[in-house]
């Protein structure tokens, strides 16, 4: 009786861990598309980066390169945006455009900790054109009246 019991406890548990691998491929299927359209997407906005900007700043490793270091620097990753900036120069990038599209994220302010994205659409706008507005709500612009005294 003993026997029995325990080889159908084997068989549930096998018969479990079968299903479980059969349902496996199918997320790995969705994370695969969903990794595929985030390259795709970054794959379009180096393009666009090329198709706008002239001289080196628009070639492909200086455009990703790039924006990898600027954004490091506005998450205060020093050690790690050096180092990438060490490999802009040796691909022959410009370093001045680091340092205005960086200015320009810094002139924009922070993004919303909500929105995921937002830093990375910010960098790249900023790196496609360094010298885009600021665009901040009038309540924000306008020094506050009152003081703390």
């Amino acid at each position: 009786m003993r026997l029995v019991a325990s080889a159908a406890g084997v068989a549930a548990l096998l018969f479990s861990t079968f299903l479980a691998a059969a349902q496996e491929p199918k997320a790995g299927n969705q994370r695969q598309s969903s990794g595929e359209a985030e390259n795709a997407k970054k794959v379009d906005e180096i393009a666009e980066a090329a198709k706008l900007l002239d001289g080196p700043a628009g070639q492909p490793e200086c455009v990703w390169l790039g924006r990898r270091a600027v954004r490091l620097l506005y998450r205060d990753d020093l050690d790690t945006a050096f180092r990438h900036m060490e490999l802009y120069d040796r691909f022959g990038c410009p370093p001045s455009h680091i340092q205005a599209a960086f200015r320009c994220i810094v002139r924009i302010g922070d993004p919303d900790p909500k929105a995921s994205d937002s830093l990375s659409a910010r960098v790249h706008a900023c790196w496609i054109n360094p010298a885009t507005e600021v665009n901040l709500p009038a309540a924000a612009a306008a020094p506050s009246a009152t003081t703390n005294r």
